[in-house]
């Protein structure tokens, strides 16, 4: 018997809060706000930091044009074998602080866009940095950074190394979010 997501979810969080960062997974209505933001016909690779039970993957995945490759990166294993199930044609990993190491694994130069749900509140200013510097070098220039939390506490780091072209306040979603739409500079390479 499959497990339903907002169990799953829940008990991904009581398991780890650090990690998961949320009680529920995000709603229908942020995920479809989210991949509004996508100019789908540009992508050819993505990653998403965080899918958790796959909400905004599974508009990902009706978007998204058929040649393009998708990195999924969730650290709950009971979670990744969920999506594992529900998107075999994905490429998976474990652990978002070596983005840049499973791209060249995976024979990726650069991604159009990254969809990230971290709880980046809840790690140190140390992992905060190096994950953020890893999506930063991973996109390609005028790439898309499409992040979603529960604070505005990353606009000043966001904006050091990325374009931030606005940030929306999603009240339909439990907890509400914040959306950080951002770009990367044309003609830099931030963090290097």
């Amino acid at each position: 018997m499959k497990i339903s997501e907002p169990l799953l979810f829940l008990r991904g969080f009581l398991k780890n809060p650090k990690r998961v960062g949320s009680i529920l997974p995000s709603s229908k209505y942020l995920a479809s706000k989210i991949v509004q933001s996508v100019r789908w016909n540009d992508v050819g690779a993505m990653a998403e930091l965080g899918p958790g039970t796959g909400s905004i993957t599974r508009l990902i995945k009706q978007n998204l044009p058929a040649s393009a490759t998708v990195l999924l990166f969730e650290r709950d294993p009971k979670m990744r074998y969920h999506l594992k199930q529900d998107f075999p044609d994905f490429n998976f990993h474990s652990n978002a602080s070596s983005l840049l190491k499973k791209m060249n694994q995976e024979h990726i130069d650069q991604l159009d866009c990254i969809i990230c749900g971290l709880p980046f509140f809840n790690f140190s200013r140390e992992m905060r940095g190096h994950i953020l510097s890893q999506m930063t070098k991973a996109l390609k220039p005028e790439g898309l950074l499409i992040l979603y939390q529960h604070s505005l506490h990353m606009k000043k780091k966001l904006a050091e190394q990325l374009i931030i072209e606005n940030i929306e306040f999603i009240p339909f979603n439990m907890p509400p979010v914040f959306v950080y739409h951002c770009r990367k500079k044309e003609d830099t390479d931030a963090g290097s």
